[in-house]
């Protein structure tokens, strides 16, 4: 077998029996259900009238849950009870079921659902829940009429939803309990040891003899990231069913780090250490010059980071506590050792990758972000930090619904109303379908509708027709049926993490064939699945109506909208990136507000990243298509600028606590560099205002247009306008980068020599040295990406513009123009 085969087939087997567990575990608890409402006590089975909304909620609640999830759904199904309960039995007093017809349970559905809707506080699974429910309890007062009971109907509402709920918890306890604890202790152990691997090719890559060799090795670490963010998602998801199963982690102190926040912090540093490898050959670093450089000082840094960083995975797969303490002066004699010859030899644009990559294993480690007193500027950062946090929490207070919160309600309000209106009039028996079909499908925010609903709609017809099938095959072994739903469930549970059908295409599939396999005396199946079918095309036609109508902007247009806005936010970090030298003492509140852009840019790549995914699901029609190529080029550019910005932002606040303790010697150092970073900071940070220009015009064809409106004399003001803004986007070639960086390395090799010979300590000097390299490394490599920005928007203009010469400098000039 071929090495790298093993792997993949160990891979592919754990999948499986994820996938195994997981659809055993709903085979149980659908088993419960099945169980109770048909061969359950009569009294019980009396009360259990919808057992169809017992499976909807058991298939909501116990899908890839653990027993904290389990614990949690519970909780929050019993609330949706209560919820509805109120609402209902309250509405059906007044008016009296006898009043309620199609358009008055409409109307009904919609006020209940946009009362449910409103409450940002409660869960999204509560909300779906409750949303069935209401469906079940107006549906049920216009087909039963006069027989349903204003008290009695709502409780067997509830009773079902109970059913589901409590079977989804027992399903979890059987035959053994499915901890998230457990689950969570696996992951971070996996991910320890994914984390591990990436880290031996990063450093096997020094090693490599060929440039080949190096790429092939740089290869396998990002391919073992991806699997890495898989991992760390799923230890992100099982978080809250551990505190389910664990309530007292809940008052822990906030001084108490959670280990899955310190898996988190890992992950910049390898990525910055991937980052450093992937572009030494870019500057020049080949496999020749590497072993050249590679003496035996840098030899054995690496041998002891290998051991020790060997020992912060395993701290990171809880053998060993995080607040261990390991041997490091072993390691930082050799790297004191590697960094004193640039006393003597300055340090080259090719060792600046290797700095960095040093750097960010030190900060992976611990050792390059030392804490450095500083009483008044910690205090200050205090301050400012209970003040913000005093600040959300009065807003997570306010009980006033925000803007977001109503256009939800809203949504789901019409959707709903119109679904059970064109479902009664339809078909009064099966009118539930229509609204229950999209009931359990809203979501906060953007969803690839036409996508989500294509899903559903196959979804539903598969396991109805899978449903038609079985009945009618085993239609004299009535009771053999349900044995028929164990390889479907089985089937449903990879279709739900398929990339064509998703959760919701899963979910429907797995319904379809429960509500015909799972229920008795209904009539013929394969009427009932024809009307349920037609019932689910009606509930789904106004849940996309309604989506068109009140979101429509497609997802293209809004990922170029976010695309300006992370420009916008990159370009604000660049405007606080240095403390001015005036602002002495409110460096503590710069900081801050460093990181606060720093987050609101992490927030607009994320909602870049969630846009490009939406638009290359969504169908096109007459627009012109989405260019996803750039779009993804784009997001890897701004989420690598992202990466280093973090630790630019660790960089400069280490140089400017340090530079209060090491004394004067090297004032004119700091000087130097900072003369250094504001040119730098000045010339990204105006192509990032231009490209924010150029990309919030529509067209080019729209913005001549616009200029000829305008009465100005544009056309020698043009030539003077390109002249004066011809330096404002970066050049394509390397020469701006090497003049930027050629003058911070000749600053700093001029004064290397007085941080040595200053009385500090000699890790403070070896920290200096890392910091200032790193540094150094951060700035062409922020350049190099806004250069690739450059090239991308350039592409991106072309694309959407083909009949047109694209020149930004052009561009820019004319939009220059327009806004005079």
């Amino acid at each position: 077998m071929p090495p790298a085969a093993a792997p993949t087939r160990g891979r592919t087997q754990a999948l499986w029996r994820v996938r195994l567990v997981s659809a055993l575990r709903t085979i149980l608890a659908c088993t419960i259900v099945a169980c109770t409402t048909l061969y359950g006590p009569a009294p019980l089975r009396h009360l259990l009238t919808y057992p169809a909304f017992s499976y909807v909620t058991t298939i909501l609640i116990v899908s890839d849950a653990t027993l904290g999830d389990a614990l949690r759904g519970f909780w929050h199904a019993l609330f949706a009870i209560v919820q509805v309960l109120i609402l209902s039995v309250l509405s059906l007093r007044i008016l009296g079921p006898a009043r309620f017809n199609n358009g008055l349970a409409a109307v009904a559905v919609a006020i209940n659902a946009f009362l449910v809707a409103v409450p940002e506080s409660t869960s999204f699974i509560s909300k779906r829940i409750a949303f069935g429910q209401i469906v079940i309890v107006y549906v049920g007062a216009v087909v039963h009429g006069t027989q349903t009971g204003s008290f009695m109907h709502p409780v067997h509402v509830a009773s079902s939803t109970a059913l589901g709920a409590l079977a989804s918890v027992l399903a979890m306890l059987f035959p053994y309990p499915h901890l998230a604890y457990f689950e969570e202790r696996k992951t971070r152990r996996l991910y320890a040891d994914n984390g591990w691997g990436r880290l031996k090719n990063l450093l096997d890559a020094f090693f490599a003899q060929n440039n080949t060799a190096m790429l092939d090795l740089i290869s396998q670490a990002k391919f073992l990231s991806k699997t890495g963010a898989k991992l760390l998602k799923r230890i992100q998801d099982n978080k809250e069913g551990v505190l389910w199963e664990r309530p007292q982690r809940k008052f822990l102190k906030r001084s108490c780090i959670d280990p899955v926040e310190k898996l988190q912090l890992m992950e910049i540093p390898i990525r910055g250490m991937e980052m450093a490898l992937a572009n030494s050959h870019i500057s020049g670093t080949n496999s020749t010059d590497t072993n050249s450089m590679m003496n035996e000082e840098l030899r054995e840094v690496l041998g002891c980071l290998r051991v020790q960083l060997g020992q912060k995975f395993e701290q990171a797969k809880g053998s060993v506590p995080f607040d261990s303490t390991t041997a490091t002066e072993t390691m930082e004699e050799h790297l004191d050792k590697y960094l004193w010859k640039f006393q003597s030899n300055p340090i080259t644009q090719e060792e600046l990758p290797i700095l960095f990559f040093l750097y960010s294993a030190g900060l992976l480690h611990g050792f390059t972000n030392a804490q450095i007193p500083d009483t008044e500027e910690s205090t200050d950062l205090e301050k400012q930090a209970l003040m913000l946090s005093f600040k959300r929490t009065w807003t997570i207070l306010d009980m006033l619904p925000t803007s977001q919160s109503l256009v939800f309600a809203f949504k789901c309000s019409l959707s709903l109303g119109f679904a059970v209106l064109f479902g009664l009039m339809y078909d009064k028996e099966n009118g539930y379908w229509s609204g229950l079909t999209i009931a359990i499908s809203f979501a906060t925010g953007r969803q690839p509708t036409f996508a989500v609903a294509n899903a559903r709609a196959q979804g539903t017809a598969m396991g109805s027709v899978y449903g038609i099938l079985c009945s009618y095959i085993f239609q004299r072994f009535e009771d053999l049926r349900l044995l028929t739903l164990i390889p479907w469930i089985v089937f449903t549970s990879f279709l739900m993490h398929s990339r064509m059908y998703g959760q919701g295409g899963g979910i429907s599939a797995v319904l379809g064939a429960l509500l015909i396999l799972g229920r008795k005396n209904y009539g013929r199946p394969s009427e009932f699945a024809i009307a349920r079918i037609v019932e689910a095309c009606i509930g789904l036609t106004c849940f996309l109506v309604v989506e068109i109508l009140l979101n429509p902007a497609r997802a293209a247009t809004l990922a170029k909208s976010e695309l300006s806005g992370s420009l916008e936010a990159l370009q604000d970090w660049f405007s606080n990136m240095i403390p001015c030298r005036s602002q002495k003492n409110m460096r503590g509140s710069i900081f801050l507000a460093l990181r606060e852009k720093q987050n609101k840019l992490k927030t607009n790549v994320k909602q870049l990243e969630k846009f490009i995914a939406e638009a290359e699901l969504e169908p096109n029609f007459w627009f012109l298509p989405f260019h996803g190529s750039c779009y993804g080029k784009l997001l890897a550019s701004l989420s690598k600028m992202m990466d280093l910005l973090t630790i630019v932002a660790y960089q400069i606040e280490f140089l400017s606590q340090v530079r209060k303790i090491i004394g004067v010697d090297i004032k004119e150092l700091w000087e130097s560099i900072d003369d250094d970073l504001e040119l730098f900071k000045k010339k990204v940070g105006s192509s990032l205002k231009c490209l924010k220009k150029l990309t919030s015009i529509k067209t080019l064809a729209a913005l001549e247009k616009e200029l000829q409106k305008k009465i100005v004399s544009h056309d020698a003001e043009l030539g003077k306008s390109a002249n004066a803004n011809a330096l404002r986007l970066l050049c394509t070639d390397e020469e701006e980068v090497d003049g930027i960086l050629s003058s911070f390395l000749q600053h700093l090799n001029e004064e290397t020599n007085k941080i040595y010979a200053n009385e500090c300590e000699k890790k403070l000097k070896s920290q200096m040295v890392l910091c200032l390299g790193g540094l150094g490394f951060c700035i062409g490599s922020l350049m190099r990406e806004t250069m690739e920005i450059e090239k991308e928007i350039k592409e991106l203009l072309k694309w959407e513009n083909p009949s047109s010469h694209v020149n930004l400098n052009e561009i820019s000039c004319k939009i220059n123009i327009l806004n005079r």
